[in-house]
């Protein structure tokens, strides 16, 4: 994973769209790192989550793998679509 992640960090030139968030409780470091850096956040939203500090909440299991991947692939396939129309109308 670390090499993953270095690999990631060297092809990265700077800040990202948007973060998605899987366990807000888990990652609350990297949510206030996102809040203050203005990079809107996606959060899957659990019963012991606060759905203020995400852009946009997501309600939904996140202790569940079959959920996260539903909903992961949900929003890959949309923001791949999203991003193809934007290419193909510049």
């Amino acid at each position: 994973m670390a090499d993953g992640l270095y690999m990631l960090e060297n092809k990265m030139t700077g800040l990202p769209d948007i973060v998605i968030i899987v366990d807000q409780q888990e990652e609350y470091t990297a949510l206030r790192e996102c809040v203050t850096l203005g990079i809107p956040t996606i959060c899957l939203i659990d019963t012991n989550c606060d759905p203020d500090l995400a852009d946009i909440s997501i309600p939904a299991n996140d202790d569940a793998i079959a959920s996260i991947r539903l909903i992961l692939n949900k929003l890959i396939s949309a923001i791949c679509e999203g991003r193809s129309s934007y290419i193909r109308n510049r």
